[in-house]
């Protein structure tokens, strides 16, 4: 058997093991962690490397306490990041992998642990976490749900993929003189007031303007993300911020105003964000976030509902690409009182939000 050791990695060991991960995922990034350490959160990294030091696995684990001084929550997002056969629910290298995590959170006060996996939905990873403890999650996290679209071959490939009327809003942007820039730290002023717009119009929360700020600063000085805003004659009309590391780009962030709609400047703003993420080697473009449905739903009820990020997916569905799950939150629990105390409180605002 292979002998490894448990250790907590320098964030820049982490960062190269992470970046360079078949799975890797921006949340799984050192400066997501020093994102999320700005707003409430706590992060802590965890690692095992082989004799000669090589790192094999681990995971970054994020910390919140609890109201009431009830404990610590931990969620490990898109990870442990491990080799794939790890996963196969027999590993004891897993096990051992999960032994550590666990010491890790209770020393925080961890009341449960979740974690979204980071793989597509399927029986096995569900079958492996639940031999490791787990169950599935009355709350997931990241949207479960979203688009990816094939960014490999040639712009007129990609273009070529797409739904008809999107491929045409994309050029009669061009036309209708739209132009897209690459923004600097002095955009974001601009972008957040576009924020606040989309959120009031289309019935959505948005972060606070320090939450981008720092997003930006933390990632775009590296080129793991870019802030990209269309405009027309001197007027700003849609932004994105789009975040790359390894092989895959990720939609998180997009705004625009109520102006000039006819010139389509949110398609040629994210059309600019895929051929960004070409040119920094990615091929995977990750739309992030639709609703909860399968394909034939989707399909179906797409022109009818509103909200729920139903006229995202409106949006999103015209580039093209595949519909897939990735596996939603599952939960190892610590203490069984303050875990139902969780869950009573998830029921009781669902319904609150229902009325």
């Amino acid at each position: 058997m292979i002998k490894l050791h448990a250790f907590k990695p320098a964030p820049e060991r982490w960062d190269a093991f992470a970046a360079a991960h078949p799975q890797a995922h921006i949340l799984q990034t050192p400066d997501w962690g020093r994102l999320k350490a700005a707003f409430g959160w706590r992060a802590d990294r965890i690692a095992l490397a082989d004799e000669s030091g090589v790192i094999c696995a681990g995971a970054q684990i994020l910390y919140r306490r609890l109201p009431f001084r009830l404990g610590t929550l931990a969620y490990i997002p898109k990870g442990p990041l491990t080799p794939p056969d790890w996963w196969d629910g027999e590993s004891a290298l897993m096990a051992g992998l999960w032994q550590i995590i666990h010491r890790d959170a209770r020393q925080h006060g961890t009341r449960w642990l979740k974690v979204e996996a980071p793989f597509e939905e399927s029986e096995a990873i569900g079958a492996a976490l639940r031999a490791a403890g787990f169950r599935p999650s009355a709350q997931t996290v990241q949207p479960p749900r979203t688009v990816l679209l094939d960014i490999t071959g040639d712009e007129e490939s990609i273009l070529a993929a797409m739904k008809q009327k999107t491929r045409y809003n994309i050029r009669l942007s061009t036309k209708k003189e739209v132009t897209v820039r690459e923004g600097t730290r002095a955009d974001l002023a601009s972008f957040n007031a576009m924020m606040q717009v989309t959120g009031r119009r289309d019935g959505f929360g948005v972060h606070a303007p320090d939450y981008y700020r720092r997003a930006y600063d933390l990632f775009a000085p590296s080129g793991r993300a870019a802030l990209l805003i269309a405009s027309y004659a001197g007027r700003d009309l849609a932004g994105v911020m789009v975040f790359a590391v390894g092989k895959t780009a990720w939609y998180f962030y997009g705004a625009s105003t109520d102006e000039e709609r006819q010139r389509m400047p949110t398609y040629a703003v994210q059309w600019e964000a895929i051929r960004w993420a070409r040119a920094r080697g990615c091929t995977v473009y990750d739309l992030w976030g639709i609703p909860d449905a399968d394909q034939a739903t989707l399909e179906a009820e797409f022109e009818k509902r509103q909200g729920d990020l139903w006229g995202v997916y409106r949006f999103k569905r015209g580039f093209g690409g595949r519909v897939v799950r990735q596996m939603p939150a599952w939960d190892c629990v610590y203490n069984p009182p303050i875990y139902a105390l969780y869950r009573l409180f998830l029921r009781l605002t669902r319904r609150d939000d229902a009325g």
